[in-house]
C-alpha cells in the first residue's frame, strides 16, 4: 500500500514551507547538472505517492540528492525519518527495533539488506513533474526526524526534531554562512547527511537557504577537489578536522574556496590555520550535538572562545551545561563544562565525561589525546578510559597510528609531557583507528580496537 501525501491537519500549529525560494533555486547539483526546486518537489511528490505506510523510515541512501530527496518525501507523507547513529548492520537493526513497524530506504547494495526493505526507484525514470510549483507546508510541531547520539560516550540515544526547529536552528547557520561566505552558496560535503551536522549542513541548508548541495560525499583528497572543481563560485566546504588534516597532509591543490567548515571533534588551531594558509580561506569551527544542532561558532586559527548564537543561554550546572533557546522543546543538559564570557561567548573546558581524577591530581581526556598527537611522528591517536580491571579502578588507554615509532618511544615521550598517573596503560600501536563515517570514535569501537591490538601485541 502506498502512503498519502499529507498536505493539511487538523492541527492549528504554524505552517512552514518545506522548501524556500522560488521554482528556479538551485537546490542540487548531479554529475555537473543543476536541479531547481521545481523538478526536486516533482522527485519529492512522486517517491512520495510511492512510499509504503508505515509510521517511520530508516533513510540510508547514500548519494546526498537521493536522501534528500527520501528525506523530504517521507515528512511529506507524514513519516519520520529515522537516523541511524551510522549505517553499520547492527546499529541500523538497533534502531528499527526501537521502532516497530518501520521500513528502511536504500539506493544502493547494502552488505546486509535490513528488514522491510524498501528501494529507492530511479529517479530519472518517474516521468515526474509539477503543474504548479505549490509548495508544501508542514506543521511546526510535525516530528519529521529522530537522530542518534554517535555513541563516542555510551549508547547512541534517540532526539526527535520537529519541523518548526529544524527551521529555527538553519535560519542561524545561513545566517552565519552569508556573513563569512556570502550567498548564493555550492557546497560539498565529506560527512554522511544521516548525522546531524551533515544533515544541518547538507540537507536543511539545500532546503531552506539559498544553498545548493553536491550530491556526492567524498572523502580522499583528490575526490574532494574535483567535487569542488564540479560545482561553481562561490564554494562552501563542509568537512571535519580528520578530512581537513588529510586534506593538508595530502598537499593538494583546491579551486577557490570561500569557507570551510569543522565539526564532529576538536579542530586544533595549528591545524586551522594551516588549512586557512593552505587554502586561502577562512576555517569556521561550529560547536553543537545532535540533542541542540549547532548553537556557536569561532573561527579556532584566531579565535579561543565561542561565539554563541543568538538567543541560546548557557547555564552551567555541576556536571555540564544546561542549554536553552527558543525553537527547544526543552532545556538540554550538555556534558561540556564551559566558562561564561561577556556578550554571549563561552570557552569550553572539556567534557565532564572526559575529566579523570587519579592519586589526587586532574587532567581531561581531551587534553592528553591533543598532547599525543604534538609527538613528532603520530600520525592519529586517542587516549581513553578502558573497562574497569578487578579493583573498580579506571585505567587510561591509548590507541595510536605511528608507523615510524614504537610503543616505547611513544611512551617516552608522554613521559615527557604529562604527569606520570596519566600515562596510558596500555598503549598499542595500531594502523589506522575505528573512526566512523564523521571521524568520531565510539567508545565500543575503541574497546573493541584495544583488544584486537593487545591479541595481535600480546
Amino acid at each position: 500500500m502506498s502512503a498519502v501525501i499529507q498536505t493539511h491537519t487538523g492541527a492549528a500549529a504554524a505552517r512552514l514551507p518545506l522548501v524556500a525560494g522560488p521554482a528556479g533555486r538551485i537546490v542540487a547539483w548531479r554529475d555537473g547538472v543543476p536541479v531547481d526546486a521545481a523538478h526536486f518537489l516533482a522527485h519529492v511528490a512522486a517517491v512520495a505517492e510511492r512510499l509504503p505506510a508505515a509510521p517511520n523510515a530508516v533513510n540510508l541512501c547514500d548519494d546526498r540528492y537521493h536522501f534528500l530527496v527520501a528525506f523530504c518525501a517521507v515528512a511529506w507523507a507524514g513519516q519520520t525519518n529515522l537516523l541511524p547513529p551510522s549505517r553499520a548492520p547492527q546499529a541500523v537493526l538497533d534502531v528499527m527495533h526501537a521502532h516497530p513497524g518501520c521500513y528502511a530506504i536504500s539506493d544502493q547494495t547494502l552488505e546486509l539488506d535490513p528488514p522491510n526493505l524498501w528501494r529507492l526507484p530511479d529517479l530519472d525514470t518517474l516521468g515526474a513533474h509539477l503543474e504548479t510549483f505549490d509548495v508544501p507546508h508542514l506543521p511546526a510541531d510535525r516530528v519529521v526526524a529522530i537522530g542518534y547520539t554517535s555513541g563516542s560516550t555510551g549508547t547512541p540515544k534517540a532526539n526527535p526534531k520537529t519541523w518548526g526547529s529544524f527551521s529555527a536552528s538553519t535560519a542561524k547557520n545561513a545566517a552565519l554562512l552569508r556573513e563569512f561566505a556570502g550567498a548564493p552558496l555550492n557546497v560539498v560535503a565529506t560527512v554522511p547527511p544521516q548525522h546531524m551536522y551533515g544533515m544541518e549542513t547538507s540537507v536543511l541548508l539545500p532546503l531552506l537557504a539559498d544553498v545548493a548541495i553536491h550530491a556526492g560525499k567524498p572523502l580522499l583528497p583528490a575526490d574532494v577537489a574535483r567535487a569542488l572543481a564540479a560545482v561553481p563560485a562561490p564554494r562552501l566546504l563542509v568537512a571535519t578536522p580528520v578530512h581537513l588534516r588529510a586534506l593538508v597532509q595530502a598537499g593538494i591543490d583546491l579551486p577557490p574556496i570561500a569557507a570551510v567548515l569543522s565539526a564532529t571533534a576538536p579542530l586544533a588551531a595549528d591545524l586551522a590555520a594551516a588549512a586557512e594558509a593552505r587554502f586561502d580561506t577562512r576555517v569556521i569551527e561550529v560547536f553543537g550535538s545532535t540533542e541542540t544542532c549547532v548553537i556557536a561558532h569561532r573561527r579556532t586559527a584566531s579565535d579561543d572562545a565561542w561565539q554563541g548564537y543568538e538567543g541560546v543561554e548557557l547555564r552551567p550546572q555541576p556536571d555540564g551545561t544546561q542549554v536553552d533557546a527558543p525553537w527547544f522543546a526543552a532545556p538540554v543538559l550538555l556534558q561540556d563544562i564551559v566558562e561564561i564570557l561577556p556578550k554571549n561567548a563561552f570557552r569550553l573546558c572539556g567534557r565532564n565525561a572526559d575529566l579523570l581524577e587519579i592519586a589526587g591530581k586532574r587532567a581531561s581526556l581531551g587534553d592528553l589525546t591533543r598532547r599525543l598527537l604534538a609527538i613528532p611522528g603520530v600520525e592519529d591517536g586517542a587516549m581513553f578510559q578502558s573497562d574497569d580491571d578487578t579493583a573498580g579502578v579506571q585505567r587510561i588507554a591509548a590507541l595510536v597510528v605511528a608507523p615510524g615509532l614504537t610503543e616505547a618511544q611513544i611512551l617516552a615521550q608522554l613521559r615527557e609531557a604529562i604527569d606520570p598517573a596519566f600515562l596510558p596503560r596500555p598503549l598499542r600501536r595500531v594502523p589506522r583507528l575505528p573512526r566512523n563515517e564523521t571521524g568520531k570514535l565510539p567508545r565500543a569501537a575503541l574497546l573493541a580496537a584495544l583488544r584486537g591490538a593487545a591479541t595481535i601485541t600480546g
